[in-house]
């Protein structure tokens, strides 16, 4: 059987990597967002309420609790914790202990920044992270491992009976996550997604397009619509077949979900998210198929017997059936027609919203029992395996550790029932009493959470975009431009990710309503008013970009336009905009409006916090560090640690890899080295079986050096 030795490395660099990014983003906004003069301190979040440390730690976890026995404010140690994170991300992507045993900080620190991060923090893949963090946690090995362990009978070398049970959790997450964000499209009701049509509209109204999104939305409509049909397929279909018991068709559900992450990636500014999904799909992996070579191909030619060849030939069917099902079923249900006149595939869906409700109400329960047979197969696959280890006092103690991480594998599954069940009412309501228990004892943990993305195609009719306005007399009024988001109709959309700018995707958010839906954009009016620069860099990295930046302006203002992609042919223009209202009346410092507007949302300083005292190491070390990243534009940041850690993980390979002896003149190696005189048959026994061991050829890629 295929191990997930490879897979499980691979993972657990991702996640680091991950982490690295999202760590590294946010620390570059900490000033900004939750800075003392930030739009909404961080100091306000974390108030003791006289309970003890340990009940305060469970109903809050966090870290910051224990920022002020550092001689550390809230902001501060939200500092201290991202750069920590960050750091140790890095070590793990390029330090050979960290890679063998990751560190475990990283996800404490992403749970203890959740609490303050407020609503810039409130995103479904911040919990996706969170959530993928915990399960890196149980996924790293206890112990760095020495390669050439004894392994255990049938089983694979250095592998240890528990190990494949928590990586089959993230298999389990990334089912949860495609499957819901496929489900709550369709029973959102959304008139796009029901008429195939959402593509035509999300390329130019998602939040930070790329360049790639303008050409992208030009395509012909036929084909977005044969698109969305695609996604419905990737997303609700294909997902089973996670747990599929047929290697090749898990194989085909890896590349058929890469694909689509690969795609968003290109026509959309997704940060980490993407990123994070792709990390999830190594689930789906195993070491056969990392290190597949030609070369290896001569291990397969071995005589197979009768069982073995009617099995092939049962999952080959298997195979063709499912995919005529599938291809079947698309035709089906989406009406796909070919036009061979207009070269063109027409579709439209012919199920109907009651049709598609009941289906899900049929289908959800057996889901969860798919889940629970392919558990019990891996947890009797690590029973079979823990039988075959040898030795009582490593039996007992694999033993122990079965035990453990059994008994925590079916206990995070059991919790993720329930957010799970979210998808379908029903379902929810007849799901076991004791899941619904100890979900609750745990959801503030965020151990599992319910997903669902891209719910409902927003700007159907217009892309609508918050544009500020500032002015010294309150009659020339000058547009204030963001770095990331639209605004300049002559500027094309950047390439932002892995960076999230925060305050440009809550601008998106607040676009979709009255102000009074985004209590925070008052605290950014009052910011800008007061010319506070933590604020000024979330807009512009390069304050003399900043219209503003000599003296703050005296009133400001926002009004919302609708913005669509220019026309192909449109030369020097990306956008064509319209106005559509104002948006924020125009207001100054002492203004009874805005006044009234802080008081109602508790945005006021009333009590203006203490400056602490410099000399603080740990403080004047954080704002020494702060004063030399502070000039570097977040997502060039965010490029530079990529760039040097690709840089120095291809020197450690260069470095590592093994060298050909120089060619010498005969006998000039041989005057220095004696001749063995005993034992020579013994050696030449051990070391003749190797060439011809496919087992020993297939794992030796994966060994540490």
């Amino acid at each position: 059987m295929a191990g997930s030795r490879l897979p499980r490395q691979l993972f657990l660099q991702g996640v680091a990597a991950v982490f690295m990014f999202a760590f590294a983003s946010l620390y570059t906004q900490i000033p900004g967002l939750y800075g003392a003069e930030g739009i909404l301190p961080a100091r306000k979040t974390l108030r003791p309420q006289g309970k003890g440390r340990w009940q305060q730690l469970w109903e809050t976890p966090t870290l910051l609790w224990e920022a002020p026995q550092l001689g550390l404010d809230t902001t501060q140690g939200l500092e201290l914790l991202s750069l920590l994170g960050t750091l140790l991300a890095l070590g793990a992507l390029l330090l050979r202990q960290l890679q063998a045993r990751p560190p475990r900080l990283p996800p404490a620190a992403a749970s203890g920044c959740l609490p303050v991060g407020q609503v810039f923090l409130y995103f479904q893949w911040d919990s996706l992270l969170l959530e993928t963090g915990f399960l890196a946690v149980l996924v790293a090995p206890l112990r760095p491992r020495h390669h050439h362990k004894q392994a255990p009978q049938g089983g694979l070398a250095g592998a240890l009976p528990h190990e494949d049970l928590p990586f089959w959790l993230v298999r389990w997450l990334l089912f949860r996550l495609m499957f819901a964000s496929g489900v709550v499209k369709l029973t959102s009701r959304c008139p796009a997604w029901w008429g195939l049509t959402a593509l035509t509209y999300h390329y130019e109204t998602q939040c930070l397009p790329t360049p790639a999104s303008w050409f992208t939305h030009h395509l012909p409509v036929w084909l977005h619509k044969l698109c969305v049909v695609a996604t419905f397929l990737i997303e609700i279909a294909v997902p089973p077949l996670f747990f599929a018991p047929v290697r090749r068709l898990r194989l085909a559900a890896f590349y058929s979900q890469v694909l689509l992450q690969v795609l968003i990636i290109i026509t959309g500014n997704y940060n980490f998210f993407n990123l994070l999904t792709l990390v999830l799909t190594t689930a789906l992996l195993d070491d056969g198929h990392l290190t597949a070579t030609p070369g290896n191909s001569h291990c397969k030619k071995t005589a197979s017997s009768w069982p073995r060849t009617l099995l092939a030939v049962l999952s080959l069917l298997l195979e063709f059936t499912i995919y005529g099902l599938l291809a079947y079923g698309t035709v089906h249900y989406f009406g796909l027609e070919v036009d061979w006149e207009q070269h063109a595939v027409h579709s439209r869906t012919t199920f109907t919203f009651h049709q598609f409700s009941q289906w899900l109400k049929t289908v959800t329960l057996p889901t969860m029992w798919l889940g629970v047979a392919s558990l019990t197969w891996e947890l009797l696959t690590a029973l079979w395996r823990w039988t075959q280890v040898r030795g009582w006092p490593r039996r007992l103690c694999t033993a122990v550790q079965l035990l453990i991480f059994g008994t925590a594998t079916v206990a995070l599954f059991v919790i993720s029932l329930v957010p799970y069940s979210y998808v379908e009412p029903s379902t929810h309501g007849r799901l076991w009493t004791g899941a619904h228990r100890l979900f609750g004892t745990v959801e503030h943990l965020q151990l599992a959470n319910s997903y669902g993305l891209f719910r409902r195609m927003t700007g159907l009719g217009g892309r609508p975009e918050v544009v500020l306005e500032g002015s010294y007399d309150g009659h020339r009024w000058v547009e204030i431009e963001f770095m990331y988001k639209p605004g300049n109709v002559s500027r094309p959309p950047p390439i932002v990710a892995p960076h999230q700018p925060r305050l440009d995707w809550q601008m998106w958010f607040a676009a979709l309503g009255p102000h009074s839906h985004s209590p925070w954009f008052t605290g950014l009016v009052l910011r800008l008013l007061q010319g506070k620069e933590p604020v000024i860099r979330l807009i512009q990295n390069d304050v003399t970009k900043y219209p503003f930046h000599k003296q703050p302006p005296t009133y400001l203002r926002a009004q919302r336009y609708k913005y669509w992609f220019s026309h192909p042919g449109e030369q020097s223009q990306w956008w064509r905009r319209q106005w559509v209202e104002e948006f924020f009346p125009p207001v100054s410092l002492g203004d009874p409006t805005l006044d009234m507007l802080l008081r109602q949302f508790g945005l006021q300083d009333k009590n203006p916090p203490r400056a602490r005292s410099s000399s603080n190491t740990l403080a004047q070390a954080l704002h020494w560090v702060r004063r030399q990243l502070s000039p570097l534009e977040p997502s060039t940041l965010l490029w530079g640690l990529l760039a040097a850690v690709g840089a120095i993980r291809v020197v450690q390979a260069l470095h590592s890899r093994p060298h050909s002896p120089r060619s010498s003149p005969p006998g000039k190696e041989e005057k220095h080295r004696p001749a063995p005189k005993k034992d020579s048959g013994a050696a030449t026994k051990r070391a003749a079986p190797a060439p011809d061991n496919c087992t020993s050829s297939s794992q030796s890629p994966g060994r540490k050096k």
